[in-house]
């Protein structure tokens, strides 16, 4: 049997019943997800640390990154083919635009036009020290690889991303990554920046402001596109391939949401109903400062006329509010509170700390 088809073989067998499970996995039964921000990070970055049991190597004569990828990445309508990050378009006779590719149509040399290779999505020059690949490491993460066109990586090079609209593309200096694909880099940013801390600072990945996170170290680009765009079929599919042989997971294609309780901004899917007290509609207000002594302010309201109500963790009523996008909480004791806010149709649940 080929190292292919075993994979395959592995990947049906293993995963039938692995999908089940639609809530929070096993996997994270050690988080407390009553924390938020920097604790909350901290505890994350911790567990897949802790889980990333087997590194793999990048190009070898037995497993290596290149048989994981053409497992992890295949095309949903072509088991033969794999999905090109960065692809749009397979019908324009241009291959830099290719959105597949034959899984075996890889690119071992210096001419590799047609051909695709290893994308490390968090650029290998961008950390610090960079990620190398001449032996298993950060270098060889398959959580930072994805299958890419061999013109269209190194037109991404190095660049920043930024923000963009539409497909692939250099603008001025940076790169934006595609509407299909942005919400992917952003979670894959977020992995690498909790799985090698000091070493993959999201800062250094990303051309944007960083007003959402209270520590200024998350862009800003990354938040938004985790929002804006919802974790895909391929991504579910990488986390559990790639789980079963390294060992950890991304977090934050798991649950979107992990990064509104770690850097605030526009309220992201909430895979786990981690927000939810009874039946909560997912919307895309947000909270900010998420931990405060002060007050707090919302934003992504879609009209000036709303309620707000703030709750302890007993569900009692502590404070009640209108049509105010800065609330004043100096009078509540330090502790963990949920705010409710009603406008139009539509109810949200954010839960916030008072330091």
């Amino acid at each position: 049997m080929s190292r292919l088809n075993f994979y395959l073989y592995f990947y049906i067998f293993y995963f039938s019943s692995f999908f089940v499970n639609a809530q929070a996995p096993q996997y994270y039964s050690s988080i407390n997800f009553d924390l938020q921000g920097g604790a909350l990070m901290e505890e994350l970055s911790d567990l897949i640390i802790e889980t990333h049991h087997n590194f793999i190597p990048y190009t070898s004569g037995y497993t290596d990154t290149w048989d994981i990828i053409r497992v992890s990445d295949l095309s949903y309508n072509n088991s033969g083919e794999v999905l090109l990050i960065y692809g749009y378009d397979d019908d324009d006779g241009e291959y830099i635009s290719d959105r597949t590719r034959d899984i075996y149509d890889t690119c071992h040399t210096s001419s590799c036009i047609g051909l695709w290779n290893r994308e490390h999505v968090f650029a290998r020059s961008l950390a610090d020290p960079s990620l190398t690949t001449f032996e298993p490491g950060p270098g060889t993460d398959v959580h930072n690889l994805r299958a890419a066109d061999s013109q269209k990586n190194s037109q991404r090079s190095n660049r920043l991303f930024t923000y963009g609209s539409g497909d692939s593309q250099i603008i001025d200096e940076y790169f934006y990554p595609g509407d299909e694909w942005k919400g992917d880099v952003a979670r894959i940013i977020m992995y690498m920046y909790l799985r090698y801390p000091g070493q993959c600072e999201a800062l250094n990945s990303g051309a944007s402001s960083t007003n959402y996170s209270p520590e200024n170290d998350m862009p800003d680009v990354f938040l938004d596109w985790n929002a804006e765009d919802p974790v895909s079929d391929l991504e579910r599919t990488r986390n559990d391939v790639i789980y079963s042989f390294q060992g950890n997971r991304n977090p934050f294609i798991d649950n979107p949401y992990l990064a509104t309780l770690i850097w605030n901004g526009p309220q992201a899917e909430d895979t786990w109903s981690l927000l939810s007290l009874d039946s909560i509609e997912t919307t895309k207000i947000f909270i900010y400062p998420s931990i405060t002594d002060n007050s707090i302010k919302i934003g992504g309201l879609q009209t000036d006329t709303f309620k707000a109500t703030i709750y302890n963790q007993l569900g009692q009523t502590v404070l009640k509010s209108q049509n105010n996008r800065s609330i004043n909480v100096t009078r509540l004791s330090p502790g963990l509170y949920i705010l409710k806010l009603s406008q139009l149709d539509n109810t949200t649940s954010i839960k916030f700390i008072i330091d």
